[in-house]
């Protein structure tokens, strides 16, 4: 399958979450969309160590050079967790002192 195909699924995916971080107001969408783009650049950056990967594969079978990406993928699927951990937390716990998880709200915690 061509690089093209991915980087227009990436592009169409990364700009879905952009505008669901823009436009909506529920902060569990906004943390869908945010979790949405950080998805799309992990798919791209699947795709283009496979590309790379392909491409050295052929001069030298043994060859580690493009799976670097991969790498990246993994610290930021953990960064991803971490960020859906305490996010979900501070959600919940505005939920608690608002009754609501619209963001407009926000204001609302400041004492």
């Amino acid at each position: 399958m061509p690089i093209l195909y991915y980087i227009y699924l990436c592009l169409t995916l990364f700009s879905i979450g952009v505008v669901g971080v823009l436009t909506r107001r529920n902060a569990i969408i906004v943390f869908m969309c945010i979790e949405l783009m950080l998805n799309a650049v992990n798919l791209l950056l699947v795709a283009f160590s496979k590309m790379y990967h392909g491409a050295a594969y052929l001069n030298s079978p043994t060859t580690t050079i493009g799976i670097d990406a991969q790498i990246f993928v993994f610290f930021i699927m953990v960064v991803a967790a971490a960020e859906v951990s305490v996010g979900l937390a501070i959600i919940v716990m505005m939920y608690r002192n608002t009754h609501s998880v619209d963001i407009n709200f926000l204001n609302r915690l400041k004492n």
